[in-house]
């Protein structure tokens, strides 16, 4: 390992990745959902008129390319770099290419598409996104699953969170700031969580956002920050966000802190984003989200977020919102690989900095040697492998039922055969 060479090229990646803000960048202004909202309501719907000014990014870009084209890729650690610098430089052209089918193409080179086939199991995300809402259209129609309450304000929950934050974070400051111009409920940084103003929270989004947003994502970049010989880390790599955003509903799943609106809000998401591939216009999207169920509030938030890309038709899409299933199954999948295969520390190795799956793997020895230290913060439900392990283990072996041959009925004639068993 050339030590020298990873400092400078660490160094390098930080300070351009830095002016590359995705999401700050293909932000909307509010009065564009307010004025699409008002013309829906007056029935004269008209395709919101977005004009985001792409800033220049090409020194940055530039920087980027150097750095991964020095890249010993046999090493481990120059790896991640190089892989990290290219992603950044693809956000780069991403940004700098808005409103145009160019911006659709890096942003799928970053993200990925809901149509990608896993090979090995045959389906994608778009199969797994249809199967979550079939069974929750037949759930929510069921009058004893009551509907999820949302009466506390944004600024109560701010509050709220702000509490628990300073209680995980004994080492260090995370603001909680309300923010009126997110379309997420909650975004996380290292150093701040921002809330979305005039929104309104349930209880479950208290521990759903908390899980998620704080005890993932803050704690991961706080962790990578620490980390003494790879400060690169500590960066919000968009490369990551697929392992991150699997981490998080991972979570949510494991605390039980997601409900059946959450979760077929994930994958709505999946659909939309593949029907804007198709060539449905936010218009088109906007209907989808509404007949799924949601308000018209969150529906145009919906599908704004899908067309941040500085267009609202002809396929041009930030395709971000595909990751959330995606990475939840891959990350589900390799945890339960790393516990079937005795490598539990893979698992606690993920919170120590933003990195892929691959990337732990791939730094594994790194962790070991203690070149690499492990995460100072990590939630509870990830902490104790014992218990983890167990529950891994149970969903590995409850997979196998086959419950297409299984009806209710059935086990009322398990109870009658089980009674005349004979006596051993």
């Amino acid at each position: 390992m050339d030590a020298e060479k990873i400092r400078k090229m660490d160094e390098a990646v930080i300070a351009a990745a830095k002016g590359i803000k995705v999401l700050s960048s293909l932000a909307w202004p509010v009065e564009a959902e307010d004025k699409f909202l008002n013309d829906w309501r007056k029935g004269k719907a008209n395709l919101p008129k977005i004009n985001i000014q792409a800033p220049d990014l090409t020194a940055n870009v530039e920087t980027l390319d150097a750095v991964t084209k020095s890249c010993d890729l046999s090493d481990p650690v120059e790896k991640f770099l190089g892989e990290t610098a290219r992603c950044y430089a693809n956000a780069g052209n991403m940004i700098m290419n808005v409103g145009t089918p160019e911006f659709t193409r890096y942003s799928m080179k970053i993200y990925g598409r809901p149509d990608m086939l896993y090979k090995l199991q045959g389906l994608t995300a778009v199969d797994g996104a249809r199967f979550f809402l079939d069974i929750t259209d037949k759930l929510l129609g069921n009058p004893k699953i009551e509907p999820t309450e949302t009466d506390i304000s944004a600024t109560e929950f701010a509050s709220w969170l702000k509490g628990r934050v300073d209680e995980f974070f004994m080492h260090d400051t995370v603001d909680v700031l309300v923010d009126e111009t997110l379309s997420a409920k909650a975004l996380a940084g290292a150093t701040r969580i921002r809330v979305r103003g005039g929104a309104f929270f349930s209880q479950l989004d208290k521990d759903q956002l908390l899980y998620h947003e704080a005890f993932v994502h803050t704690a991961t970049q706080l962790n990578g920050q620490k980390q003494p010989n790879l400060k690169s880390l500590g960066l919000g790599s968009p490369r990551t966000t697929r392992t991150q955003e699997g981490i998080a509903v991972l979570s949510e799943l494991i605390t039980n802190s997601i409900d059946l609106t959450r979760l077929r809000r994930v994958a709505l998401r999946v659909i939309a984003v593949k029907m804007a591939l198709d060539g449905a216009d936010f218009i088109d999207v906007f209907k989808f989200f509404l007949e799924a169920g949601q308000s018209e509030a969150e529906s145009v938030k919906s599908a704004q977020r899908i067309f941040r890309g500085g267009a609202v038709k002809d396929g041009i899409v930030f395709t971000k919102d595909a990751v959330y299933l995606q990475g939840l199954l891959e990350v589900h999948t390799f945890f339960r690989t790393a516990i079937r295969d005795d490598q539990p520390q893979l698992v606690q190795n993920l919170f120590a900095g933003r990195m892929t799956m691959a990337d732990v793997l791939r730094m594994n020895e790194l962790f070991e040697s203690g070149w690499l230290v492990p995460p100072a913060y990590i939630p509870t439900w990830a902490s104790d492998l014992r218990r983890l392990a167990a529950m891994i283990a149970f969903s590995a072996f409850i997979t196998n039922i086959n419950l297409d041959v299984i009806m209710l009925d059935r086990l009322l004639e398990l109870e009658e055969e089980i009674m005349r068993a004979p006596d051993a």
